[in-house]
């Protein structure tokens, strides 16, 4: 059969910070090809796959993907080989069971990832269409709408800010092109003026500025002009986004907020971004509570829950089982979605398929380290997601995603639906 698995190489190639990772090839005996790429996340949840890095420390100072790669061709590519590339759940199901480990530490979910991931290019191909519509059929004709990182703190940045991301969601653009002309307007008039009060315009691992701001209030008060230089209101066109990663403020049983002198336990970390809430145009909030704080997190939903989304990214780590106990506890409205924290195309889907059937909104997501692969531009459209965080609107590996989802809006035309502000 022509679709049948002929070929499988890895090879370590850069991320946007310089590490190493693995990119994956899979060809079928029909001369299909599929290739893709693994992100790798700064600010990880302790619950996600493990990525499996060499600790060489006389080599990328550890960080090299050698180990990885060598578990590729020797323990899986034998195994892939000779597989129908349309059997992505046969093929996913065969990865899991040799690695065999809850978190797959023993192969790598880079090197099960990236296989995954190309052998569903390849099957594509070999069907002659778009990744996203071979993936999501007829229902692929959604375009997200972005939640641009424009500020950078936390650790994806080395300033004070302690927030990690602080994000611009164009809700009331007409079309994905106006959405990202939106951003791309406000992005340029924030560098302006904070470039004219003496900040910095350097921007962190995301692709937003990074400047020396102590608090949100700082940082709204330059968004605000920004977006009122633009001509651009917020809540009818725009709306704010905050990915907290309370997970890397949390130690010694409180949340330390740094640059405001803060040390919050849960209830008043709760009590705190409702403040936030109340105080600006906020329209969502992604990690508000540690990874393991599902009573905060549920306090979180009972207080803000019915005027913002209240969004688990470390919280769930893309893992049905954790998103099972998410809808037990009430403890959140979004899941956030991304592939390398469970390591299998069909893991991802199961996890999305799920929160969407009990009526859960899904936002699909990058990471910090990522690649020019704009595979979850078309995940995103293929799941009918209605959100997307792929960075800034700069840095080629942020830009890759919104080029890509401007292409398929182009191809759908007419047939594209913009997600609107509730995805």
């Amino acid at each position: 059969m022509n679709s049948v698995i002929d070929y499988v190489h890895g090879r370590e190639i850069l991320d946007s910070r310089g590490r190493p990772t693995i990119e994956v090839e899979v060809a079928t005996r029909g001369g299909s090809v599929g290739r893709a790429s693994v992100p790798s996340g700064a600010s990880t949840g302790s619950h996600e796959a493990c990525e499996l890095r060499d600790g060489d420390p006389s080599r990328f100072q550890g960080l090299g993907r050698r180990k990885a790669l060598q578990n590729l061709s020797e323990v899986i590519a034998p195994q892939i080989i000779g597989l129908d590339v349309f059997e992505q759940q046969l093929i996913d199901d065969r990865l899991v069971e040799l690695d065999g480990t809850r978190q797959k530490s023993r192969l790598g979910a880079g090197a099960l990832l990236g296989v995954s991931l190309a052998c569903s290019r390849a099957a594509a191909h070999q069907s002659s269409l778009p990744l996203y519509r071979y993936l999501g059929g007829q229902m692929g004709f959604v375009l997200p709408v972005p939640f641009v990182n424009i500020l950078n703190g936390g650790r994806h940045a080395d300033q004070a800010l302690d927030l990690q991301e602080v994000m611009i969601a164009p809700v009331g653009a007409r079309n994905f092109s106006e959405a990202l002309q939106m951003s791309c307007e406000v992005f340029y008039v924030l560098g302006e003026l904070l470039k004219k009060d003496g900040h910095h315009t350097h921007v962190g691992d995301e692709g937003g500025y990074a400047p020396a701001l102590g608090s949100l209030h700082e940082a709204w008060e330059y968004l605000d002009a920004a977006a009122s230089q633009v001509g651009l209101k917020w809540g009818d066109e725009l709306g704010l986004a905050l990915d907290v990663a309370a997970s890397e403020l949390y130690r010694d049983g409180r949340y330390h907020l740094n640059s405001e002198k803060l040390q919050l336990t849960s209830e008043e970390m709760v009590a705190y971004l409702k403040d936030l809430v109340e105080r600006y145009p906020v329209i969502s909030i992604e990690d508000g509570l540690a990874e393991d704080d599902w009573q905060g997190f549920a306090h979180l939903m009972r207080e803000v829950g019915r005027q913002v989304q209240v969004v688990g990214d470390d919280l769930v780590v893309t893992c049905s089982e954790r998103l099972k106990k998410a809808l037990a506890s009430q403890a959140l409205t979004t899941v956030l979605i991304k592939p390398n924290q469970v390591g299998t195309l069909s893991e991802t889907l199961a996890c999305i398929h799920a929160a969407q059937k009990e009526g859960l909104r899904v936002m699909i997501s990058h990471r910090s380290g990522e690649t020019e692969d704009p595979y979850i531009a078309d995940l995103a459209v293929a799941v009918g997601a209605g959100q997307i965080k792929a960075g800034c609107v700069c840095r080629g590996e942020r830009t890759a995603k919104y080029n890509q989802l401007l292409r398929i809006a182009e191809e759908l035309g007419d047939y594209a639906v913009y997600g609107g502000p509730k995805g």
